[in-house]
């Protein structure tokens, strides 16, 4: 253990003395008998003095280096000790922050309302990218009641968003549909979707946790995922159906949907392929029989043919797999 001032002071004239009794150390050290005797038996104590034997108590001093050396060591194992349960106990408060980490990025929200309330949210205060996964038959919030969207995308926040085609062939959806490509949405069609997904900022996802076939028992839930694993995985999901989902584009009513860099395709004959070519080739390309096409555009299904057989005879095929595949090449979708 330490020398406190007192104590080393003692000691060192304890050694200019080459031995000392208390009223010897009391008389250079300018105290009294009682202290002396006090201070010395504390260097004892701590093995810096010894007693001779006989007589009078008289103390001489002895190698510092043996008693300090024993107490220095029982200090360093101390400290070792002290050492080990620190990096033990961060171990375990590591780990329980993981646990609750990994808890808080994970909230759950039950309700029609609540997950309306939360995806509007999240919409108003995304600033960069917004990713939809849009299913059929919408759980919480359909796509005519999302009002947050056009003032996102006036505000730069880009849209992504692959659309299942039942949903695209459920009636009146498709103008919606278009109606948001005009406002800039990038949007895309694939046959089924896994799951129903929205992605804010890349830093946050909203996931329902019902399945369709409950829609009827209880209310709605849907997870609020923060950043994390489980996070990445489904930002790596949205990126797999992405590439692989057909582009849809062309506008409503024969209004071209804005494209960025894009202008509208002309044949080398100088026979233009209008907006809603572009609309009825990605609708093809997609998957969708004729009769749904004229439906959702409004249109006879011989008009829809009519459309298609004139594309062929501009891109010079003779069925419809060689016209898609000659609308991608020419950038026609």
């Amino acid at each position: 253990m330490p020398l406190d001032p007192r104590e080393e002071r003692a000691y060192r004239l304890v050694v200019g003395l080459a031995g000392a009794r208390s009223d010897q150390l009391a008389e250079v050290a300018g105290t009294t008998t009682s202290d002396a005797a006090d201070l010395l038996a504390r260097l004892h104590a701590k093995g810096l003095v010894s007693r001779r034997p006989g007589g009078e108590p008289e103390f001489v001093a002895l190698p510092p280096e043996v008693a300090l050396a024993t107490t220095l060591l029982r200090q360093q194992e101390s400290l070792d000790a002290a050492r080990q349960l620190v990096s033990s106990l961060s171990d375990e408060y590591r780990a329980a922050s993981r646990r609750r980490d990994a808890h808080a990025a994970v909230e759950v929200v039950v309700g029609s309302r609540v997950l309306r309330d939360t995806l509007r949210g999240l919409q108003d205060s995304a600033t960069s990218e917004i990713l939809w996964f849009c299913r059929a038959n919408p759980l919480a919030m359909a796509g005519s009641e999302n009002l947050e969207e056009e003032a996102a995308l006036r505000r730069g926040v880009r849209y992504r968003a692959v659309y299942e085609r039942a949903l695209v062939e459920s009636p009146g959806e498709l103008g919606g549909i278009l109606e948001a490509v005009g406002w800039g949405e990038e949007a895309r069609v694939t046959p089924t979707l896994p799951v129903r997904l929205a992605v804010v900022d890349r830093s946050t996802a909203v996931c329902p946790l019902t399945y369709d076939g409950d829609r009827a028992v209880g209310e709605p839930s849907a997870a609020v995922i923060g950043r994390g694993q489980l996070l990445d995985a489904l930002l790596a999901l949205f990126e797999g159906c992405w590439e692989r989902a057909t582009p849809l584009v062309g506008g409503v009513d024969g209004a071209a949907a804005p494209t960025a860099g894009v202008t509208e395709p002309v044949t080398e004959a100088g026979d233009a392929v209008t907006a809603q070519d572009r609309t009825v080739l990605s609708l093809v390309v997609a998957g969708l029989p004729d009769k749904s096409i004229s439906s959702q555009l409004r249109v006879s299904r011989r008009t829809v043919q009519r459309r298609l057989t004139r594309l062929m005879t501009i891109a010079g095929v003779d069925t419809r797999t060689a016209l898609a595949y000659q609308a991608a090449r020419r950038g026609w979708v």
